[in-house]
């Protein structure tokens, strides 16, 4: 059965080093992360329970420490590493995960550089 409940978290904000040019690795920039978990919300609604859910404010941390760390050559790497820390929380089935680089070294105007995982449990 997939859940048709969410929890979406937008607009993550975290300084990281990731890019395949070496300006990006030293002088760093903003990513923007948007995480959506799929889940049902029936449980810790019926209990009032915070421990039958997700703690979208520990979850929030883990994802800008996630994103701080250890640089790496593409924003689909950085997506698929928060996928797989949401995956850790018990009741989440599936979650969409989109890592937005706003700063993209791309030689023309434009308004954003985004990659979207969607990633499901088993």
């Amino acid at each position: 059965m997939t859940a048709t409940d969410q929890i979406a978290l937008t607009g993550l904000r975290a300084m990281g080093y990731h890019g395949v040019l070496p300006h990006e690795r030293v002088d760093g920039q903003l990513f923007v992360v948007d995480v959506v978990l799929h889940l049902s919300l029936a449980p810790a609604a019926a209990g009032d329970d915070l421990a039958a859910t997700v703690d979208y404010g520990e979850l929030a941390d883990r994802v800008v420490r996630a994103v701080e760390s250890d640089p790496v050559d593409l924003i689909e790497t950085v997506a698929e590493r928060v996928a797989r820390l949401v995956l850790e929380y018990p009741p989440v089935e599936v979650v969409e995960v989109t890592v937005h680089k706003p700063d993209a070294p791309i030689a023309v105007p434009f308004a954003d550089v985004a990659v979207t995982v969607r990633r499901s449990r088993g």
